[in-house]
């Protein structure tokens, strides 16, 4: 009787939870702050080990560990796979020919060095680095759930991110800049760009009946759970509902977190000019005002009426322009500030106490007190607690991040969840050491780039079995670990052969042709208008549209990403359809055919020259040279497609 009371009671709460209540702070044991991640970083000196292996403090930390296993690093890389490596991990495209034999003949014993300087000094770096970075915020162009509705100005977004790397904008300025840059200077329009970071998300729009408080949250929801994933490294999202059932972070943690953005709301700055305003405006207003009257007969028509009248508003809907060009950022406003309060399971019907705004309590001294959501600037000040040099978490998992990008697995094999359900680091001393070398360094990622690719660890092979099994993961980093090229460095690698590749920069994404049956079904399906200028779809793979609903087959089928959530690392599959899409796709096909028309004198020679980086072995000559000698004028196109289908060309040791 006593229990069925107590349930009795705990329903009455969770009914009519008291919103006016003020949420307490909580306290932490000294057991949940004891977790690694949330410690301060440590002092570390690199290990004192007389080896001649080693050529920077990255080796003597793997080294260490090496010893300790009884295992010994693999032997270097020829120079030929290293500029293809290290080409590949810094533009995301493959050396010339003329590159690979000009740094095979050089013997200065710096022109490994000056190799990856010049490499770090291209625009192609930023190019590359910027697609790792929009994986982890879920950018895309479009709104996704039913309406998919596209994002003209998000481009802006993307084009800011390939800058700032290749000028190597210093991280925490980065950050800052991302979470409150319309705080810090609205008059800047680089910092306005920036600031889209909190538009990022997926956005749901159910016609005319949106529920406005229902989206709200999940505005606000989004804005939150990125800034623990990206930033952090935490799971925060899993404390929407109920205080989190592995990690020190409270329910009402979370809606702390949130606090900093109830003030913030979508500000599209119009750029487009006066004529062209006015252009926009005198198509629209005929077309809303017959909306108008169409929603007002739909109140009181009858059901076969109804079913006209929705006809005749998705044909206006198909008429409706594209929006006058913007900048695509946020701004905040205090008089429409939304009070933020504990929500009962995530639900925005169930309001429980309310909250001000306060980092995760677990990274904070017991008495440190919130702020009221109304306070100034509050975007600002969770940037500065983010990127404080004091902060634990931010420099380790950036620095996670990059050296996961490199060596194909982080230090911390979970990038996105640095708690106890997260994997713990195989080399917790070497990830605070370069975390620490980091902020020291300016928080700059080109040098930190430069350590980890010009280390011994880097240059090892990638053949070797000497280590598999004492560890068969190669954790330990016994060799280097061989990868397969993504979506878009198999794209841009096929334009680059083929010698189509365009190398224009930045600029509105590109929409390349699709088949006509996947443009159907999109709700609006005048937002895919082909792209006219043919020579726009040989760019650059992230200078094509990134749409929700509709992600491109090519990308698609080589796992390129879902982008309704944080992306903390590829996965990477094998499967029949990527055969069947190099084999038969219309873009491989297509680009073999400008392979093979590249092809003069020796072509087996210089086919594989272009297509993997070295010449092929005897046994690919002859195989080569008999296929060729078919008179049948497809043989070469054929012979370049093979090329494009080989694992010399898809994978990179």
């Amino acid at each position: 009787m006593r229990r069925i009371l107590a349930l009795v009671v705990a329903a009455a709460a969770f009914a009519a939870p008291n919103t006016n209540e003020i949420a307490p702070l909580g306290r932490y044991t000294a057991a949940e702050r004891r977790h690694w991640a949330f410690q301060p970083r440590k002092e570390v000196r690199p290990p004192v080990i007389a080896d001649g292996w080693i050529r920077n403090p990255v080796d003597a930390f793997i080294l260490e560990g090496l010893q300790k296993a009884g295992l010994k690093p693999a032997a270097e890389a020829d120079r030929a796979t290293l500029i293809r490596r290290v080409t590949y991990d810094l533009h995301g495209l493959p050396p010339t020919p003329e590159e690979i034999a000009a740094f095979v003949r050089d013997k200065a014993p710096d022109a490994y060095e000056r190799l990856v300087d010049r490499l770090l000094a291209s625009p192609r770096y930023g190019e590359q680095w910027a697609r790792h970075w929009l994986d982890v915020v879920r950018f895309a162009e479009s709104d996704g759930y039913e309406y998919d509705t596209h994002r003209p100005d998000a481009f802006r977004y993307r084009d800011y991110v390939i800058e700032s790397l290749n000028t190597d904008k210093p991280y925490d300025q980065f950050l800052r800049e991302q979470l409150a840059g319309d705080e810090m200077d609205p008059a800047n329009n680089t910092y306005l760009i920036a600031s889209g970071f909190n538009r990022l998300g997926p956005l749901r729009k159910n016609a005319g009946n949106q529920n406005v408080a229902s989206s709200r949250t999940e505005v606000l929801t989004e804005m939150t759970n990125i800034v623990g994933a990206a930033m952090l490294g935490m799971t925060m999202g899993c404390a929407r509902c109920h205080d989190h059932k592995f990690d020190p972070i409270r329910q009402s943690d979370y809606y702390r977190l949130q606090g900093y953005f109830a003030q913030t709301h979508a500000n599209d700055i119009v750029v487009a000019s006066a004529e062209e305003q006015a252009r926009y405006k005198q198509t629209m207003e005929p077309l809303e005002a017959e909306m108008r009257q169409l929603r007002t007969a739909m109140r009181r028509a009858s059901e076969e009426e109804k079913g006209k009248i929705l006809m005749r508003l998705e044909a206006i809907d198909e008429q409706i322009p594209s929006p006058p060009a913007a900048m695509y950022a946020v701004r905040n406003d205090v008089k429409e500030m939304t009070p933020i309060h504990l929500l009962a399971a995530g639900d925005y019907r169930n309001k429980g106490a309310q909250v001000g705004m306060r980092p995760p309590g677990v990274l904070l001294a017991e008495e440190t007190p919130e702020l009221p959501l109304a306070t100034g600037k509050p975007r600002q000040r969770l940037a500065e607690w983010i990127t404080d040099a004091a902060n634990p978490l931010p420099a380790r998992v950036m620095v996670n991040r990059i050296w996961g990008y490199h060596f194909g697995r982080g230090i911390v094999g979970t990038p996105n969840d640095f708690g106890k359900m997260g994997l713990k680091p195989t080399h917790p001393e070497l990830l605070d050491w370069l975390a620490n070398e980091y902020v020291r360094g300016g928080w700059r990622m080109k040098p930190l780039h430069r350590m980890l690719t010009t280390s011994a660890t880097y240059r090892q092979g990638s053949s070797s079995v000497a280590g598999a099994g004492k560890d068969p993961e190669n954790k330990l980093l016994w060799r280097m670990n061989r990868r397969r090229l993504a979506a878009e460095e198999i794209r841009d690698s096929m334009l680059a052969v083929s010698g189509r590749l365009n190398p224009k920069a930045g600029g509105p994404s590109v929409l390349v042709q699709i088949d006509e049956e996947l443009i159907k079904d999109l709700k609006r399906p005048q937002y895919w208008v082909t792209t006219r200028d043919r020579r726009e779809h040989d760019r650059r793979t992230i200078y094509l549209i990134y749409k929700r609903n509709l992600i491109l087959p090519f990308n698609q089928v080589f796992d390129s990403p879902d982008t309704l959530l944080s992306c903390a690392r590829r996965d990477q599959s094998t499967h029949a359809p990527q055969a069947l899409e190099l084999l038969n796709g219309t873009l491989s096909n297509d680009l073999a055919v400008a392979f093979a028309k590249r092809l003069t004198g020796d072509r087996v020679e210089q086919a594989f020259r272009l297509a993997t980086g070295r010449g092929p072995n005897p046994r690919e000559r002859q195989l080569s040279k008999q296929y060729l000698d078919d008179p049948d004028p497809a043989a070469v196109t054929e012979f370049a497609l093979s090329l494009f289908n080989s694992n010399a060309f898809l994978y990179v040791d």
